[in-house]
């Protein structure tokens, strides 16, 4: 920690997360990146908007995370602080007399611009009217200060307080915790712990294995182009970056009866359902890869396991890969216990810096720039705006996710519970110069066979999912 003079004031300034610099690694080798993730809170119903500017402001005060700064020192170290208070303006737009579609392109406009990176906010929030009566919030946060567990943790509390303020209903049972405090933390873990060492010891370990295969969620082409293009018809990693990332988000909600079917498996076999999500993908994978059995992808770790870590705000997400070989007579259920196993050994070691592991792994097994074994990176976020605990009138709710128009991977999806029903929404995020939406809906077909020929009989083999799907 040092102190820094920022705007005539002493700042406690802190040095970057593992997590944060995660993103700083991305703005530096893929400068034309835009690491906002723009959000939508909308009620059927007409919103005091006075009053919801109040519990916006109030929030504020609880999310340190929200009030978050960056600045650089004079070697170009990126360091971090938060300001004591926020005295932004928050704006209103009445998009009620256009087009819905309209409004929202309009805020996906505003998601594809990023923050001025440096002592200046790091989020904005609009209050909004859109048409047929829905009413509600557009929030655009900086990835480095807030991923989606904090966004809806936040949005989340703007909502109850609103709702205390002008029902009566009761104000959030619980406050966030400090945010600098999770940062200490991690800082901590980073500074030669032997948590660390255990970590790195594994990770290191993980690399001494075979090489993985690429599998690519198009099929076989994007593989064998390279093998040809590089004179090696033995490689096994494969290109996954682009000159141009333009990207857009296509989403495919599974209905509430099918989604509690998935549910419902998970409970009564013990299965969690992101190890649910990951058997699809990779079955998937294997079928158009013509039933290949090593697998890799990456999943998303939360690393919000105790009560600092959930309720400190702020961007804890770290990626690794998931590597499975699962043999065809492998049943459905003896499967998924094999790619639990393994989430739950990368879980023990997930505070480990992942650009370390990335670098390592390029330098262990010799990998070209840009090359890689994972074509898709999971996401599951079992949270919603409504949980089970919260006492919030019964009123039509609707939340978006806005694209910010560029991606550095070529697809990752983010599977999320609708507000409204708890159904499943699929949300792609895909790279246009490698995919199509009609390509992403092939995917979320096969995918969604996959799952439902698996929970109907969990003793089916993987190669008989393979051959039936």
């Amino acid at each position: 920690m040092k102190e820094f003079t920022v705007n005539g004031s002493v700042m406690k300034c802190y040095p970057l997360t593992a997590a944060q610099r995660l993103h700083t690694y991305t703005i530096r080798y893929a400068p034309h990146q835009v690491i906002c993730i723009g959000t939508g809170l909308y009620v059927q119903q007409d919103v005091d908007f006075g009053l919801l500017k109040e519990a916006i402001y109030e929030t504020y005060t609880k999310f340190d995370s929200m009030r978050l700064r960056f600045l650089k020192d004079d070697d170009d170290t990126i360091y971090q602080y938060v300001v004591p208070f926020e005295e932004r303006d928050i704006p209103f737009c009445d998009f009620s007399s256009w087009r819905e579609e309209d409004a929202h392109n309009e805020m996906k406009k505003w998601t594809a611009v990023p923050f001025e990176r440096f002592n200046s906010p790091m989020n904005r929030i609009v209050m909004v009217k859109l048409p047929n009566g829905y009413n509600g919030t557009y929030l655009k946060v900086d990835h480095m200060t807030m991923d989606s567990s904090s966004i809806i943790a936040f949005s989340s509390y703007v909502l109850e307080l609103y709702c205390a303020k002008r029902y009566g209903t009761p104000r959030p049972k619980t406050d966030p915790m400090p945010y600098l405090k999770a940062v200490e933390k991690d800082l901590e873990y980073e500074a030669g712990s032997s948590a660390q060492k255990r970590d790195e010891e594994f990770w290191l370990g993980e690399l001494k294995r075979s090489e993985p295969m690429y599998t690519d969620f198009t099929g076989m082409g994007r593989l064998l182009t390279m093998r040809r293009e590089m004179n090696d018809p033995d490689m096994r990693s494969c290109l996954v970056i682009s000159k141009d990332p333009a990207a857009d988000i296509a989403v495919f909600s599974l209905e509430k009866e099918p989604s509690e079917r998935l549910m419902a498996f998970c409970e009564e076999n013990h299965v969690p359902m992101a190890s649910l999500l990951l058997m699809g993908l990779r079955t998937v994978l294997s079928k158009f890869n013509n039933d290949e059995k090593d697998v890799s992808l990456k999943t998303c770790i939360a690393r919000r396991g105790t009560l600092l870590e959930k309720r400190s705000g702020g961007t804890r997400i770290h990626f690794f890969p998931l590597r499975t070989i699962i043999e065809p007579e492998t049943a459905f259920i003896d499967a998924l216990n094999i790619i639990q196993a393994e989430q739950n050994k990368i879980f023990r070691h997930a505070n480990y810096d992942p650009i370390a592991h990335t670098f390592n792994r390029v330098k262990e097994l010799h990998l070209r720039p840009g090359m890689s074994y994972e074509s898709i990176s999971l996401t599951y976020q079992p949270l919603t705006l409504r949980q089970k605990d919260t006492e919030l009138p019964d009123i039509p709710y609707k939340s978006i996710w806005y694209t910010n128009g560029v991606a550095g991977q070529p697809l990752y999806l983010t599977v999320m519970h609708r507000t409204e029903d708890r159904g499943l929404d699929f949300n792609f995020e895909y790279r246009k110069d490698v995919v199509s939406k009609d390509e992403m809906e092939y995917l979320y077909y096969y995918l969604c066979r996959v799952l439902f020929r698996g929970i109907e009989d969990k003793n089916r083999t993987v190669g008989q999912i393979l051959e039936m799907i």
